[in-house]
């Protein structure tokens, strides 16, 4: 099977360690799944596994791609959950594992047209989901989804800043904070993409750092250093703000002085549990809410994939199909 494969790394010319090559198709392993991938999407985690950013070369090779919808071996339209973990091991939350992994991180990924996972990830897909759509869910918007509703508990009517509309994570978080009745205000350094936002839902999108017409009760904060300042400068006194990433840089000045005096909250938060996805895609039904695609490519293509998301070029999720679909399948 065609499979997209890192076989080294450069944080200077990440792309150069992603390759295309035929590799064998995985075999189940007791206890796990064998599914026929129909969609999967890009990651910025893809990207740093190629950057050397969080995966020891040892580690290498490994088929890349965190996100999957498709066939189980039973005919069965499912979502591959991507944290791999045991619950028991983390107190009932697999994200608190200490041995957790995402998928690619230790196990072959989903840009390919098979992929192995343990059975209890498999949750089924709902049928008003396409599977571009479900194959958009799994990283981006269950992350989204624990920020917002596990650590940071928001409410209807809470006011909601999302830095840096346009990823993955960020439009996801739009989207079920206006679904769930928050006031949202979003930032981008795109004008086009402040405009997506607000036709999204969100009262009002700014540039990044620009003043926002009121205080808020919760940051939602995936870029890092460049929007940091900011981000605790909009919360409110004892405001909630939870980051789940750092693509502009991890090391920020940490302004303690503003957090402890106004008692701000600063939360981590890491991937979802499968429970969490499964109480997201009620969610979703009960609200309409959808994931934001910006193009879907061919496994052939996912170098130009990966330079749109380089260059930032991207609204929401771009969606790869390792093969083509079969007439009658969404």
């Amino acid at each position: 099977m065609l499979a997209a494969i890192a076989i080294s790394q450069s944080a200077t010319d990440p792309l150069s360690g992603l390759v295309l090559r035929d590799v064998p198709e995985p075999a189940p392993r007791p206890g796990w799944s064998r599914v026929r991938v129909m969609a999967s999407s890009l990651n910025m985690h893809d990207l740093w596994t190629l950057k050397g950013v969080g995966h020891p070369a040892d580690r290498l090779p490994i088929v890349l791609g965190c996100d999957a919808a498709g066939y189980d071996e039973d005919g069965n339209e499912v979502i591959v959950h991507p944290v791999l973990g045991d619950p028991d091991a983390g107190g009932g939350d697999e994200t608190l594992d200490p041995d957790r992994a995402l998928l690619s991180e230790r196990h072959d990924g989903a840009f390919a047209q098979y992929l192995t996972v343990p059975t209890r990830n498999l949750v089924p897909k709902p049928d008003w989901l396409s599977f571009d759509e479900a194959a958009c869910l799994p990283v981006a918007w269950t992350t989204a989804y624990r920020m917002l509703f596990t650590q940071a508990r928001i409410t209807p009517g809470d006011r909601v800043l999302v830095q840096g509309a346009g990823g993955g994570v960020a439009s996801a978080a739009i989207r079920l904070a206006v679904a769930s009745g928050a006031v949202v205000y979003a930032t981008s350094r795109s004008a086009d993409k402040r405009a997506e936002a607000v036709s999204w839902g969100a009262r009002a999108a700014v540039a990044p750092g620009e003043r926002l017409p009121e205080r808020v009760d919760v940051v939602i904060e995936t870029v890092g250093e460049a929007t940091w300042q900011h981000s605790l400068k909009a919360l409110r006194p004892g405001g909630t703000l939870v980051i789940a990433g750092a693509t502009s840089g991890m090391n920020p000045p940490a302004d303690l002085g503003r957090i402890f005096y106004l008692q701000q909250r600063v939360i981590g938060s890491t991937g979802a549990t499968r429970s969490e996805h499964v109480a997201m895609l009620r969610l979703m039904e009960a609200t309409g809410a959808r994931p934001v695609i910006d193009r879907a490519l061919p496994l052939t293509e996912i170098h130009k994939g990966f330079q749109l998301m380089i260059d930032g070029a991207l609204t929401g999720k771009l969606v790869i199909h390792p093969s083509a679909p079969e007439t009658g399948q969404k």
